[in-house]
């Protein structure tokens, strides 16, 4: 299993088998969205995910 660390609260936790870079994945302690930008050795690093704004076709 591949192991992270929140960057907001530093709870670390498991990803889901399967999971890839560039996936969005949510800290299971604090609840705010992490963006997998490398995994490397069974350690994944992530960061805050960026808020977008839908347009709605705008």
């Amino acid at each position: 299993m591949v192991k992270c660390e929140c960057p907001s609260c530093y709870y670390e936790f498991e990803l889901d088998e399967g999971t890839i870079v560039g996936e969005i994945v949510t800290c299971s302690d604090c609840g705010v969205d992490l963006e997998v930008t490398k995994i490397e050795n069974e350690v994944a690093t992530v960061e805050v995910a960026e808020k977008t704004e839908e347009d709605w076709g705008e």
